[in-house]
């Protein structure tokens, strides 16, 4: 999140006139962030609201997907932002030339220390979502999976190795590998794709009290979106693997929709082609980083570390199920 289009409150009050809401006395700029514009309304009678105005990365024509998926899931119970409908009925406006949403506010906070608890509540939650997601009428490719991930190394092979000595070639070899190995006919449905740490937010007693952040979701393999949680969940600062908060997702998962025997098999695969697949990211953006960008680039050589990691498991006991 973070504000690129400056807004007054007069400006705000002006398009919430759209909308059977009450008045709002309070815009404040969400500053954190890297993406779209955010502001979080607060209305009279203290209820509040985030306004989000789509600025570059999110394709107008992918955002229906996104705002019919937040409402289905929303309505099936999933802690996520629920679009807020105009007068006309509409979720989508346009706001100094953008395509903009009011989603309704979720309360918590995202955890940097994270603890068996917060795995646990993760793991049921995915799996409930994507049990939420069936059905979901609007289909969306995933842009970053086999075919993306050739695009992206022809960009960035050339200079691979500025990031370390070696990396164009082990590049090479995995996309190889995966191409082979990457598996078929796996359970489909809607997957978040990008739900780490900073897109779930928790109570002060440590439940799971939202999942933010829908802008990669997709149609994909639903264990490949576990893979994505075990990556971006279950390694410690150190880069160690931490088995018992592997252990502790995959049950909260399993308890909830419980893994076929061929979806465990793949997790190694998968948790591999997961790995890579924000090693690519990450060398891009490191290599190519956008212009007046707000943030510093994360390190790819995490993912690196991860993907090492990932290869030497022959079985998916090693993940502790």
């Amino acid at each position: 999140m973070a504000v690129y289009t400056e807004l007054s409150l007069a400006e705000i009050r002006d398009l919430l006139t759209a909308y059977d809401l009450p008045a709002c006395t309070q815009a404040d700029g969400i500053r954190s962030g890297v993406e779209n514009t955010n502001y979080k309304l607060t209305l009279e009678g203290d209820t509040k609201l985030i306004l989000t105005l789509f600025e570059k990365r999110v394709s107008a024509a992918d955002l229906p997907f996104f705002a019919g998926l937040m409402e289905q899931l929303a309505k099936a119970s999933v802690p996520c932002p629920s679009p807020v409908r105009a007068k006309d009925g509409a979720v989508l406006r346009q706001v100094k030339g953008k395509p903009a949403m009011i989603v309704t506010f979720l309360e918590g906070a995202s955890t940097s220390n994270i603890e068996s608890q917060h795995v646990s509540e993760l793991g049921s939650h995915l799996a409930r979502m994507h049990l939420a997601g069936q059905g979901y009428a609007i289909p969306r490719a995933n842009a970053l999976s086999l075919e993306g991930w050739k695009a992206i190394i022809a960009k960035i092979l050339p200079r691979a190795d500025e990031i370390a000595p070696g990396l164009a070639g082990e590049l090479q070899t995995e996309i190889a590998f995966l191409q082979s190995a990457w598996p078929k006919h796996l359970a489909s449905g809607v997957i978040h794709a990008d739900l780490f740490p900073d897109n779930v937010f928790f109570a002060k007693d440590g439940t799971l009290s939202g999942i933010i952040d829908f802008y990669f979701a997709c149609n994909d393999m639903l264990a490949y979106d576990i893979a994505i949680c075990m990556n971006a969940w279950c390694f410690e600062k150190g880069r160690d693997f931490n088995i018992t908060k592997a252990k502790l997702l995959l049950r909260g998962y399993n308890d909830v929709r419980p893994l076929p025997e061929a979806e465990l098999e793949a997790l190694p695969i998968l948790a591999r082609g997961a790995a890579f697949r924000f090693l690519l990211t990450r060398t891009h953006d490191w290599l190519f980083p956008v212009a007046n960008a707000l943030v510093t680039p994360h390190d790819p050589l995490e993912y690196w570390r991860k993907l090492r990691f990932h290869r030497q498991v022959q079985h998916h006991g090693e993940y502790g199920l």
